[in-house]
């Protein structure tokens, strides 16, 4: 198969997906990212590489959660707003330091936002009712 075939069948792939499904697999890409630059601390342009994408993600996350548009509930904002800046010291120390170690919070946190957005609300209604 071709590079031509190949980039039209992943773009009509993407073209298919949900907007969850597109946030899950940039929290995943992140992730991802994250998880080998802890084996590049030696090489701060590929270690920060990773760091410079995961931080321009909540960049992105942080300006749609202040879009007049967004529709989550005011709870929720908040919360996620937290998270964000959290993500952003911890971004900062993991630069300042070059220590693998200090990714670890943050591939947790891609990680399990993308399972998240991954299991459909409707199944995770049933969860949420009995809890209360």
């Amino acid at each position: 198969m071709s590079k031509d075939k190949i980039a039209a069948y992943a773009q009509q792939q993407k073209r298919n997906l949900s907007p969850r499904e597109v946030e899950a697999m940039a929290f995943t890409k992140a992730a991802l990212m994250l998880e080998d630059a802890k084996n590049l601390t030696n090489n701060i342009a590929e270690f920060s590489k990773a760091l410079r994408f995961n931080h321009l993600l909540w960049t992105i996350i942080q300006a749609d959660l202040t879009d007049p548009e967004n529709q989550l509930p005011p709870e929720i904002k908040a919360n996620v707003m937290s998270l964000s800046i959290f993500v952003d010291k911890q971004t900062t120390k993991a630069l300042r330091s070059s220590a693998a170690n200090d990714l670890d919070v943050l591939i947790n946190i891609n990680r399990n936002l993308a399972a998240g957005l991954r299991t459909s609300p409707q199944s995770a209604a049933p969860a949420q009712a009995g809890a209360g």
